[in-house]
Formats: C-alpha cells, structure tokens, sequence
C-alpha cells in the first residue's frame, strides 16, 4: 500500500533533523574557542541592561531564521541590487538587535578568527535572551553552517499569526517539529510586542456574524481596539505579547486560558485536544513548560539548512 504524500514528507523532514542533530555538538568549540559562550553571555546581558526590547528581539530572530533554510544565520545577509533578502521580506521588517550579533561577532573574532559561525552564535544568543529574563537554560548543539543564499520570498514560509491549528501542524511538521513543539514554542510569545496588524482581523471585521472574534475575554478586546482603531494610522500601535512582557514566565498561557490572546494562531491551541491539554499543563505549571521549551528549542535550532563550510563575518553580510 502507498503512503500518504503528508506521511512520506513528515518521514523526510524527521530524517533532516536527525542527520542535523548527529552532525551538531556541545563541545564543538571546546578546544578551538573555548571562551565562545561567555563572550555571547556577556555581549547580551550588556545589550539587555540598555535595551529591554533584545530579549524578544534575539528569540525572535532565531527562530525566523530556523524557519526558513534551516538555522544558517541567513537572516543576517543583507539585500543587493539582484537579490531582495530574507531580512526585507515581510515577516522580518520589524527584526531588530542585529547589532547584538555584529558586537559578539567582533569580540570572538578577536578571539578566534575565523572559528565560530553566525548561524551558532545566533542560536547561542537567543538561549541567552531567555535565560538572561528568567527562563530556563540549555546545553545548544553547535557546528551550524552559514548559508550564503537568502531570499526574501522564502519568508512566505513562515508561520502566520493569523494560522489555524491545521495549518501550524503542517508548517512545524515540514520542520520535523510536533504538536508538542507548537505549543511549547508557542510559548515564546511571553516576551515582547506586536503590531496592531498581527491581530487586527480578530479586533475588528471578524466574520459575518461578530465583529469581534467571540472567543476574546470582551474587556481586553475592547482594550485590544482602543489601542488599535478600525483605521489605525499610528504606524507603531501594538500590544505586549503578555502581561510581564520582559518576564520568561508561563504567564502567556494563562492568559490563553482566559481568553486574553492576541493572535489566531495563539487562540488555535485551544481547538486540539491536545494542545489544549498542554496548554493548561504549562499554565498550571512553570516547570514543566521550562523543560519542555528547552527541549524544544533544541530540536528547533537543530533544523537542518544548506549552510556551507564557510564563516560570515556578521558585521558586513547585512
């Protein structure tokens, strides 16, 4: 009997993630740049100290550059006069804190030139950025290979906040990453901002029937249009991702419970039965949504991309 076309890629994508994760290690640096960590440590708690917006920003950029092409550090490169980048398609315009990445960069260099890949000090930054703000801390495989291709159209294989559950199993399926992964990932979304236009089909013009998507707790809808109007024209309006924005916590998923969500895709979690089940595991329990983003930001930032044996130097490729 034939297997399904969804069941062969799912098998495909397992086998990339696999022969990623063999291929990384936590002692890769040992012995060429044993110093490598605690530089990338030290460069983001300074970052951090003057900019309360980098842990999000760090986080974030980690995970759209695993998203698309593999973790290969390809966010960074910058567009040129033939090619429109990664960093200048849609989904990427409001990254920031890249300048974090070209100061650790610098300094490592400094170090051991010519040793450690942007795509390791990347995903070694973002472990910071939540560490550093109270979440949990892991052991990051490394030996990650810069990619030398970047195009902004791939940025269409993002996921979209305005996702349903279907739709985000598919897209982290691709990705050798699982419900649990969704929901564990999903969890990210305790740090930082979002544009108004991230939400605003929930806030205004919903459906036929509700102006307002019904599953929002009314208040904070009400709250949501205030701040976002139906013709918003202040380009930078927007809501925190959760109540303690600049807190690693488990406060996101309290508020999905509550009906306190910003996006579709935030909302989805509670129309699977399991996602919903873990979604009320990890806001009943800090710990266990601690274990289970680490893990899965293992498995993440162990995506496979086409990077090549080569080391960008990150203060020029943007």
């Amino acid at each position: 009997m034939a297997l399904p076309t969804c069941f062969i890629a799912l098998l495909f994508a397992f086998a990339l993630f696999s022969t990623a994760v063999k291929s990384l290690s936590s002692d890769y640096y040992d012995q060429t740049c044993p110093n490598a960590e605690s530089t990338i440590t030290k460069v983001v708690k300074n970052a951090m100290l003057n900019d309360k917006t980098v842990p999000a920003a760090l986080l974030r950029m980690h995970f759209h550059d695993c998203f698309v092409r593999g973790c290969d550090a390809s966010v960074l490169l910058n567009s040129t006069r033939n090619n429109k980048a990664e960093k200048d398609g849609p989904p990427n315009i409001s990254l920031h804190a890249f300048y974090v990445i070209d100061v650790v960069k610098k300094q490592i260099e400094d170090l051991c030139p010519g040793v450690v890949s942007c795509a390791d000090i990347v995903a070694l930054a973002a472990r910071d950025a939540v560490a550093l703000s109270g979440g949990p801390t892991w052991e990051v495989p490394k030996g990650r290979k810069d990619g030398r291709i970047s195009k902004a159209i791939e940025t269409r294989q993002l996921p979209s906040p305005t996702f349903n559950i279907s739709q985000l199993q598919q897209n982290f399926g691709q990705r050798g990453l699982s419900l649990d992964d969704l929901v564990a990932l999903s969890g990210g979304h305790t740090l930082g901002f979002t544009h108004c236009s991230s939400f605003q089909n929930r806030i205004h013009n919903f459906n036929k029937r509700h102006n307002v998507d019904p599953t929002l707790q009314a208040s904070f809808a009400a709250s949501l249009q205030n701040v976002c109007p139906a013709h918003n024209k202040v380009r930078n309006a927007g809501a925190t991702m959760d109540s303690t924005t600049t807190l690693f916590d488990n406060a996101y998923y309290k508020l999905l419970m509550n009906g306190k969500s910003l996006f579709t895709s935030d909302e989805s979690l509670l129309t699977n039965s399991r996602t919903k089940r873990l979604v009320s595991k990890y806001a009943t329990s800090q710990d266990d949504f601690f274990k289970a983003f680490a893990n899965s930001m293992i498995k993440m930032s162990s995506i496979s991309g086409n990077g090549q044996e080569v080391r960008l130097d990150c203060r020029f490729v943007r």
